[in-house]
């Protein structure tokens, strides 16, 4: 699937947003071959499964300038990267653990020369820093989510809605839910209309999630 994937539902891009959406296909191809972080068969539905899929939080959060996020578990750069692209007065914080993944997600924010995005080989509970929102694709249950990032959310909202975490995560969340009576989750097929995202959600948790 190409890029028309995305200007279907991104349809205001700039130049060189347009232009940064076509080398993040060739970059990743090139690392990928050095260092395996995306499979091949993702790789050739990279517009679909892994860009589309994070900008999902685009699609419900719109990022104000000068607002901090933080990417948990990033892999090999999403949903990150494609949101830094989207938004290019944010600053992105991508911390991954696995040295080899941050050193593509380094090697593909150079190639696209974009500033706004710090990558961190790093557990997440060594940050010792705040942020407006922190964003991951599926890397853990809640619970043990939100223990790792405890502490990590500033809790004054520059935003309407107020800081927490936008989680991408497919399946039956119904049990590592239960806990959190604030908790919102949103089908990606309300944004998507592709089959891809038919199972797929964006849970969208409060910074004060219980009380």
């Amino acid at each position: 699937m190409d890029l028309s994937i995305i200007y279907k539902y991104f349809p205001d891009l700039t130049d060189l947003q347009k232009e940064q959406f076509i080398m993040l296909q060739e970059l990743y191809q090139d690392w990928n071959m050095k260092i395996n972080v995306v499979s091949r068969r993702d790789i050739d539905e990279l517009y679909l499964r892994h860009v589309l899929h994070s900008l999902g939080i685009a699609k419900f959060q719109q990022f104000a300038p000068g607002t901090t996020v933080l990417d948990v578990g990033t892999g090999g750069g999403f949903p990150g990267i494609p949101l830094a692209i989207i938004f290019p007065e944010t600053q992105f914080v991508l911390v991954d653990a696995i040295g080899k993944k941050i050193k593509v997600v380094q090697e593909v924010v150079d190639g696209l020369g974009i500033t706004n995005v710090t990558a961190i080989h790093s557990r997440v509970e060594e940050i010792d820093q705040q942020f407006d929102f922190i964003v991951s694709r599926a890397v853990a249950a809640m619970p043990t989510f939100v223990h790792w990032v405890k502490g990590r959310i500033k809790k004054n909202s520059v935003h309407d809605r107020r800081n927490g975490i936008l989680y991408l995560k497919g399946g039956d969340l119904e049990e590592e839910l239960k806990e959190y009576r604030t908790v919102e989750v949103y089908p990606l097929s309300d944004f998507f209309e592709e089959e891809f995202f038919e199972t797929k959600k964006l849970v969208y948790l409060p910074v004060k999630f219980k009380g």
